[in-house]
């Protein structure tokens, strides 16, 4: 079961991510306050699904590796502390500040700031899910290893 759950869980997990970004980037340059006020207040929804993603990404990913620290599984596993203290320390709380200030029409210079910390943190987050992906899809030959 993990090997179906893990692929499908960590997917869902980057894709709801890079939505998130893509959406913020885009109403925030090209779209009206309304839609601003709707991605920034519909994204702590997103949660209910994105946490369980996530954890279910990372139980199956360490239940697949049984214990294993050395390979590519290592490695994966030690971006997740990353991922996770990002997500926790920054990204949550940001969303859920930006959700507030956005939904009383409160755009002042501290939601541009926290936007940027966001769009920053979670880019770091993209980026580090992208290359576990690819390790996960080069684990099971998916992807070539890279000559060394």
């Amino acid at each position: 079961m993990p090997k179906a759950i893990h692929p499908i869980a960590g997917a869902l997990a980057l894709l709801m991510i890079l939505t998130f970004w893509v959406s913020t980037v885009t109403t925030e340059l090209f779209g009206p306050t309304g839609a601003v006020v709707a991605v920034k207040t519909a994204i702590p929804w997103a949660f209910l699904l994105l946490i369980p993603a996530l954890a279910a990404a990372g139980g199956s990913g360490i239940r697949l590796a049984k214990g294993g620290r050395g390979g590519l599984a290592g490695v994966k596993r030690q971006r997740m502390p990353l991922i996770a203290a990002n997500g926790l320390i920054v990204l949550v709380p940001s969303a859920l500040f930006l959700a507030a200030k956005a939904r009383v029409g409160d755009f002042d210079g501290a939601f541009y700031a926290v936007q940027a910390v966001e769009l920053i943190a979670g880019a770091v987050n993209i980026a580090l899910l992208g290359l576990n992906m690819r390790d996960g899809l080069r684990m099971t030959g998916r992807l070539p290893k890279p000559a060394s």
